[in-house]
């Protein structure tokens, strides 16, 4: 498989195929950036404040599509 993107959720189940060329490399690194510097109660903050914002947040409907 030596496309320039890959589907990792599908193809990379049992472990990363390609740890070298790793798309999820930046994100793993920004993630652990994040952890470090940030303190568990602003964490803490940050998850309240979103946990609220969705509470008051409008319901969204979805009506589906029968189709006959």
């Amino acid at each position: 498989m030596e496309t320039s993107t890959i589907n990792c959720s599908e193809v990379c189940v049992s472990g990363c195929i390609r740890p070298d060329r790793c798309q999820s490399q930046a994100h793993v690194q920004s993630a652990s950036k994040f952890i470090s510097e940030t303190s568990l109660d602003k964490m803490h903050e940050l998850a309240e404040e979103a946990r609220r914002k969705k509470l008051t947040a409008p319901p969204v409907w979805v009506i589906p599509d029968w189709q006959d």
